[in-house]
């Protein structure tokens, strides 16, 4: 009877563990996918050596082999060399849209959270409005209003996602802001600003960070969205939603051109949204 009672516990104690592993093992791999393409969009010379926009006479549309790894695209040009430079244009794009989000959004939602009354009222009703357009149609109508390009893409990727900073701010600061810890500050003869500073701001904005992590990963899908329906960057350059769309003529014949770029926006993506895990799971 004993043994049998034994038995179980050894099952789960013995699966801990794995969980364990594998959580690691997920998290680890985000970061070196997030450190490497960081890293070819910085110095996109250490990964390739040729150009990214001059083309190869008589190497159009070569399939993957060893002296072009991804193959070539219509004009030549070697598709890995145009992966790696894309990067800088990808990162560059969401770093603009995710701060100008995070600030903005941030802004607006702490306002409303910590002053409430009828500020937090007409906040929250312009959120409320930002967040019934789609995303998309707010963005096409940011571009057609700003003109196209990277920058304005990156711009109007970042005015969608000012709702949602705006909502998870102002919902941390509401809740620390009923803290019995604040309220105590307040009797300590504490003035608003000095508690906002010193006690809503670092105990509400964690979730915030974590949240932009995500929205990281976010705004690359939404700029290549951008450059695929073409309102994002103009050619040659080798922005990654770029690559697709300018593949996706050929996918009969080179399925390479569609495939890689995709395969890296699926796989920056991805990595976001496990580091954004992480930092939910570390703030708990």
């Amino acid at each position: 009877m004993s043994l049998v009672d034994h038995a179980p516990r050894t099952k789960v104690l013995s699966a801990r563990p794995r969980r364990r592993y594998s959580w690691q093992t997920g998290a680890v791999l985000a970061w070196l996918v997030m450190l490497t393409v960081l890293l070819a969009a910085i110095a996109p010379g250490l990964f390739t050596s040729f150009s990214a926009t001059e083309g190869i006479a008589g190497a159009q549309r070569l399939a993957p082999q060893a002296g072009h790894w991804l193959g070539t695209d219509q004009l030549g040009r070697d598709l890995w060399a145009r992966i790696v430079y894309g990067a800088s244009h990808s990162l560059s794009g969401a770093l603009v849209a995710v701060t100008l989000g995070l600030v903005i959004g941030t802004l607006l939602g702490v306002l409303a959270g910590a002053t409430g009354g009828k500020t937090e009222n007409v906040v929250m009703r312009l959120i409320d409005v930002l967040l019934s357009i789609p995303g998309l149609l707010l963005s096409l109508s940011v571009i057609i209003l700003l003109g196209f390009g990277t920058v304005n893409a990156a711009i109007a990727v970042g005015i969608t996602s000012v709702a949602n900073f705006a909502r998870l701010a102002r919902a941390e600061v509401v809740r620390v802001r009923h803290s019995d810890y604040v309220e105590a500050a307040y009797g300590s003869g504490g003035t608003f600003f000095a508690v906002l500073w010193r006690h809503i701001l670092p105990n509400s904005l964690t979730s915030v960070i974590a949240f932009s992590a995500l929205q990281f990963g976010n705004a690359i899908l939404a700029l290549s969205t951008l450059s695929f329906l073409g309102y994002g960057t103009p050619p040659p350059t080798p922005e990654w939603g770029l690559l697709i769309a300018e593949g996706r003529n050929y996918i009969s014949t080179a399925w390479w051109l569609t495939t890689f770029p995709g395969v890296a926006v699926v796989t920056v993506v991805l990595a976001a949204n496990r580091i954004s895990r992480q930092f939910s799971g570390a703030r708990r």
